[in-house]
């Protein structure tokens, strides 16, 4: 049995502290950021990735798009550390 997809709110989370969302949501905040990297569309990164239909919510799919893409960011430039710190605590 193959594990459960996490459940994809509409914002993640803000702040400054690692959530059990984004550990849940590390592997989509990496692929909206190869995406952005690779200069994708906001909407097919939102069907591939969300499995949303961005032409029937336009509003709700950029929105989540954009929210999600930004806490990827977060992640790269001060998340990463929360982890560091919970591994070193682990060994």
């Amino acid at each position: 049995m193959g594990q459960a997809t996490p459940r994809l709110l509409d914002d993640p989370p803000v702040g400054d502290q690692l959530t059990d969302y984004d550990r849940e949501h590390m592997v989509l905040y990496l692929r909206l950021l190869d995406a952005a990297r690779d200069g994708a569309d906001w909407r097919e990164a939102v069907q591939v990735l969300f499995g949303l239909d961005p032409t029937a919510e336009p509003q709700r799919c950029r929105h989540m798009h954009d929210t999600h893409l930004a806490r990827a960011r977060w992640m790269t430039e001060q998340g990463y550390r929360h982890l560091v710190r919970e591994g070193q605590r682990a060994s």
